[in-house]
C-alpha cells in the first residue's frame, strides 16, 4: 500500500468521523473459552485459535501462549502497524523491526509477596530501523507512533476497567 492508496482508503473514514463523532466509537471484542481440564483459556485471534496458559515461571510447561507475552506481542504489532502507517502517510521509506519487552515479578501474581506488583513493572518498546530519512524525520515518526498506537496509549493511560460475572442464563 502506498501513501495515495492509504489516504484514499482513510479519507472517507476521517470525513465521516469528523461529521459524526459518535460513528468513530466502536466496541472491540475478545472472547475466550475456559478449559474444563487444563489451566488454559483459548482465544480466537481472527487468524487462529490461541490457547493461553501458565508461564513456566508460574507452573506452566511452556506449551501454551503466555498472556503476558501476548500483551507484548499486541504492543509490538500495534506499534509496528502504526509506524508503517505513519511512514506511508509521510512517504518515508523505512524497514526494520520492533521489540517489546517487559519486566515481571512473579512473586506478585503467585501471591507470595503482597508488596510485589502484579503485572509489568516496566515495558520497553525498541525499534531498529533502516531508512534514508533524516534523524529528525525518524524521531518525528517515532513520536507519532507513540501518539497514535492504540495499545501503547492504552498502557500509558489506563482506561477504566471493570470485572463482571454473568451466568449463561442471565
Amino acid at each position: 500500500m502506498d501513501r495515495d492508496e492509504l489516504r484514499r482508503v482513510q479519507s472517507p473514514l476521517k470525513d465521516r468521523y469528523r461529521d459524526d463523532p459518535a460513528a468513530a466509537t466502536i466496541t472491540l471484542h475478545a472472547e475466550g473459552s475456559l478449559s474444563d481440564s487444563d489451566v488454559t483459556c483459548s482465544v480466537q485471534t481472527g487468524q487462529a485459535l490461541v490457547a493461553a496458559g501458565l508461564h513456566p515461571a508460574t507452573g506452566g510447561d511452556g506449551t501454551f501462549a503466555c498472556s503476558g507475552d501476548m500483551l507484548l506481542q499486541a504492543l509490538a504489532a500495534c506499534a509496528g502497524v502504526t509506524l508503517r502507517s505513519v511512514a506511508t502517510n509521510r512517504d518515508i521509506d523505512v524497514r526494520g523491526s520492533v521489540r517489546a519487552e517487559g519486566d515481571l515479578d512473579f512473586r506478585g501474581t503467585l501471591g507470595i509477596d503482597r508488596d510485589a506488583p502484579v503485572g509489568f513493572r516496566a515495558i520497553r518498546l525498541t525499534f531498529e530501523l533502516e531508512s534514508d530519512a533524516s534523524d529528525d524525520d525518524l524521531q518525528a515518526l517515532l513520536t507519532a507512533t507513540e501518539r497514535y498506537c492504540v495499545v501503547f496509549q492504552t498502557l500509558a493511560n489506563p482506561p477504566e476497567l471493570s470485572l463482571l460475572s454473568r451466568s449463561p442464563t442471565g
